[in-house]
């Protein structure tokens, strides 16, 4: 039998107990290939015994006793090495492709092998179970090759521990939300990386992460075996962001209802009150004295203002509950800021050099959100109840990693309520509508970032600031 060789470079491997059977009764036993040897010489001593009494018989002389014996004893060689390559060969030849099956090498295969004697069914055999393993092998790969993509892809934190709680495994999502590196923090300690509390939670519990100021997530706890060895696999889903998604569904809805039901009252109320006023009236030639009529004229004239206020009252909100999903394009951060701070003309925006960042995004939205943020920021640096001796508003931004953080400041009082901040209906400001700071957290979203707003550790005043993602 052939084969066609081809090894690749052999696998790692996992220590697997093997259950040994024995091969002969005897523990001092001879090694095969000796004992086919003293069985063959054992088999050539009966013919060279019966030769020499036939030489004797005959009376042939001495010499040529041995000749005939040497020549039958070379012969005897030839034919007793080509039996034992035979069978020896081959059987060294399916140990090298058991021994590469064991590597994890599956390129070996027999050649020349039939059905009918027992070698060939063996190589046969051998030859099926490879293709099996390599099979196994292609499917193992290519079921990791998906899972590695889907945890690489995922926005979910995903992280596993072995059994003496060491890290193993971590995806991109897990790096970012940790503050970990992949090189650094696999095989380390859960306690030295600081996630040894997560270890405690249960299936369906909550976990913040470091101090409690980071997001809250929802565990989902699982136990798996690699290589036989059980892991635990933490899954942790943002509880924020689908609490905000579901405030902003339900915000909507209730913007639809109250404009819905606002309107049908606001429009009859405003038609007679123009109409009214706006019809001659000789009720003075009866009861009502001029001044009577000012005061009507008056009242109706303030009827028809506050439902037009309450009216574009109702459309902002429903301008808000109408955000349209952003069209992304490629745009230039540096572009977007010239064109936008500018627009900001009560207190002069300080821009603080940074990189030209190219970025998927819907301008047009993105400079909406910039100019809401600029306006309060503004419109705090300018408050009197700043203590400033000049009002100054900061825009800078970075990139850490794949995302852009782009922060906007102020020197104004600081935030006095941020629980309410993106409560819609909710304001401060005499003037306010309560929707801009809703508004602009729609707009980060919908390029699949975050908006949060917090005091300044140094001095009075916010910070406002955008994480949007750079990667596709």
């Amino acid at each position: 039998m052939a084969f066609s060789e081809g090894r690749a470079a052999p696998e790692e491997a996992p220590p697997v107990v093997r259950q040994r059977i024995s091969l002969g009764r005897s523990r001092r036993r001879l090694s095969f290939e000796r004992r086919l040897r003293l069985w063959l010489a054992a088999a050539a001593l009966p013919f060279f015994g019966v030769l020499v009494w036939a030489c004797r018989l005959d009376q042939v002389s001495t010499g040529s006793t041995l000749l005939l014996i040497g020549v039958c004893a070379l012969a005897w060689l030839l034919a007793s090495s080509y039996f034992f390559d035979g069978i020896v060969r081959p059987m060294q030849t399916l140990s090298n492709i058991v021994a590469a099956l064991r590597d994890n090498d599956f390129s070996f295969r027999a050649r020349g092998a039939r059905r009918g004697d027992a070698m060939g069914d063996l190589a046969l055999e051998i030859n099926a179970l490879a293709s099996t393993l390599q099979q196994q092998r292609s499917g193992a790969l290519d079921a990791l090759a998906l899972a590695d993509r889907v945890m690489t892809s995922m926005q979910s934190p995903v992280v596993a521990f072995d059994e003496e709680s060491n890290l193993r495994l971590l995806n991109a999502a897990a790096e970012r939300a940790f503050g970990l590196q992949r090189n650094r923090a696999l095989r380390q300690p859960a306690e030295e990386l600081g996630l040894s509390p997560l270890l405690e939670r249960s299936d369906e519990s909550m976990y913040a992460h470091g101090d409690g100021k980071q997001p809250s997530w929802s565990v989902r706890r699982a136990v798996f075996r690699l290589y036989g060895v059980p892991h635990t696999l933490f899954v942790l889903s943002d509880v924020a962001a689908a609490l905000q998604e579901e405030e902003r569904v339900a915000w909507q809805r209730l913007i639809r209802v109250l404009g819905h039901e606002i309107n049908n009252s606001l429009t009859p109320i405003k038609s007679i009150a123009s109409m009214l006023r706006a019809r001659p009236l000789h009720l003075d030639r009866v009861h009502h004295t001029s001044q009577d009529l000012n005061d009507m004229r008056r009242g109706l004239s303030l009827i028809e203002d506050r439902a037009d206020s309450l009216n574009r009252f109702l459309q902002a909100y429903q301008q808000m509950s109408r955000l349209p999903p952003p069209t992304m394009r490629p745009t230039s951060l540096c572009a977007l800021v010239e064109r936008t701070v500018p627009l900001e003309q009560r207190v002069a925006v300080r821009v603080l050099p940074g990189l030209d960042v190219q970025m998927m995004a819907d301008a047009d939205q993105l400079q909406q959100l910039l100019i809401n943020l600029m306006k309060n920021a503004a419109e705090a640096a300018l408050d009197p109840e700043a203590e400033n001796a000049a009002p100054e508003v900061t825009l800078q931004w970075a990139v850490l990693g794949r995302q852009l953080t782009i922060q906007v400041a102020d020197n104004g009082p600081g935030l006095a309520n941020p629980a309410n901040l993106f409560v819609p209906f909710y304001t401060t400001k005499p003037a306010g509508a309560g929707i801009g700071l809703t508004l602009s957290r729609q707009i980060a979203a919908g390029h699949r970032g975050a908006l949060n707003l917090r005091n300044r550790l140094e001095g009075s005043g916010c910070v406002a600031e955008i994480v949007l993602p750079l990667g596709p």
